[in-house]
């Protein structure tokens, strides 16, 4: 949907047995921009016009069966860019913001002008961007992140990077709970995990980035992905939704942080599970971290541990990759529970942008951490060159262990 110039349109989704609900939008559409408008006389209608909220549709979802507590409407509200400044929080708390706190409801999308998305560029690098600086155009990514590291040194933290690298992994991450520490800081840890990169390299002769996790105060995060970047840091990974989409969006405008960032969706289960609250998970891991600059986007996974319904999964994959924003497409990464038989699932549902992301699957490999990237990029290859698991397990015994272990989902 594209909004008339000037408005930007948000769609919520309400519950309720008995509502009205054209009324009910109407009272949204004039209480979240003049407040009133009834009581107005003629002569104030005329000037505040320019700043009221239009109902622009109404769909309401009767339940075939009466269903107590099934009937819904998705209500499509549009808003005047003249209420607030062209930035992601006073976009939120004007469509938002009080309302999140009414009842049953739901935001479920954002339809935003293109005067509003001009001042957004968008990820720095997006999926081009990501596959020119590996060097790999022709199949899924695969990305490892660091298991058990609150505690270790950085020789331990070292050795734990070279084993994922020898693997053949092109990404890695840190875990989203380490945090700047007296062991493992910051710049030091740049240093020795990119030197086991290049050590790796030696053997495998493949490139890999390293997302370090970006974290302290927010008034000093600018100045610790410098240093991460100066001492040789070529990605980041952030927790956006504990300091929210903007600060994302100043770090990814700021052309001194030159890598890409991968935003990690922590507190994210407090805003979308819920069918009647929160924010809809497409917009907020999807549209949203797009907008504000995510090269990748990390959501979990409809086929492991911590499930988000395929529908819902795959439609944030939608919002980061649709040609319906101007912004680059950001590289869309499911996680949570994946193993080497999940490949196929994945690229069947996904294609082949999209990064396989895995910890447990590779690091709990009976033959260790470097089988378990090789059995990963074993099951990559085949699975995207047609082939079946079970076939290409006959030729390496790193598959075929993992898929004895962990099943084969083909």
């Amino acid at each position: 949907m594209k909004p008339d110039k000037g408005m930007c349109i948000a769609v919520y989704r309400t519950y309720d047995d008995k509502a009205d609900f054209h009324k009910k939008a109407q009272s949204i559409a004039v209480g979240l921009t003049v407040g009133s408008w009834t009581d107005l006389p003629e002569a104030k209608k005329a000037a505040m016009e320019k700043h009221l909220g239009q109902v622009v549709r109404v769909d309401i979802h009767e339940p075939e069966d009466g269903a107590p507590g099934a009937r819904y409407a998705d209500l499509y509200i549009a808003y005047p860019e003249v209420n607030f400044s062209q930035d992601i929080p006073a976009l939120l708390v004007t469509v938002f913001g009080k309302l999140s706190m009414d009842g049953r409801i739901k935001l479920i999308d954002l339809h935003l002008s293109e005067s509003f998305l001009s001042v957004f560029p968008g990820p720095k690098y997006g999926i081009r961007g990501i596959r020119e600086q590996l060097g790999v155009h022709d199949r899924p990514l695969l990305m490892s992140i660091f298991k058990s590291v609150i505690g270790h040194d950085l020789q331990g933290l070292e050795e734990q990077f070279f084993q994922q690298a020898l693997g053949g992994v092109d990404l890695i991450k840190d875990d989203e709970i380490l945090f700047e520490n007296p062991l493992t800081p910051l710049e030091r840890r740049v240093e020795v995990c990119i030197a086991a990169a290049r050590r790796a390299e030696q053997e495998t002769g493949q490139k890999l980035l390293y997302a370090v996790n970006l974290t302290g105060p927010t008034s000093r995060l600018a100045e610790q992905a410098k240093k991460a970047v100066d001492a040789g840091a070529n990605a980041l990974l952030f927790n956006v939704l504990a300091y929210g989409y903007d600060v994302l969006h100043e770090l990814s405008k700021d052309p001194a942080i030159s890598v890409p960032i991968a935003a990690h969706p922590a507190m994210a289960g407090a805003l979308y599970p819920s069918p009647h609250y929160g924010i809809a998970a497409p917009l907020l891991l999807g549209k949203l971290m797009r907008i504000a600059g995510a090269d990748l986007s990390l959501f979990p996974s409809p086929y492991g541990s911590v499930v988000m319904p395929k529908e819902e999964n795959l439609a944030v994959r939608d919002a980061l990759l649709s040609d319906e924003l101007s912004v680059p497409a950001s590289m869309p990464v499911p996680s949570a529970g994946i193993h080497p038989g999940l490949v196929p699932l994945i690229l069947r549902d996904f294609g082949h942008e999209v990064v396989v992301n895995a910890g447990g699957g590779i690091h709990g490999h009976p033959m260790g951490t470097a089988a378990g990237g090789r059995a990963f990029r074993q099951a990559i290859d085949a699975a995207a060159s047609g082939r079946k698991l079970s076939e290409a397990a006959a030729e390496h015994e790193e598959l075929r262990t993992a898929l004895e272990l962990w099943g084969n989902k083909e």
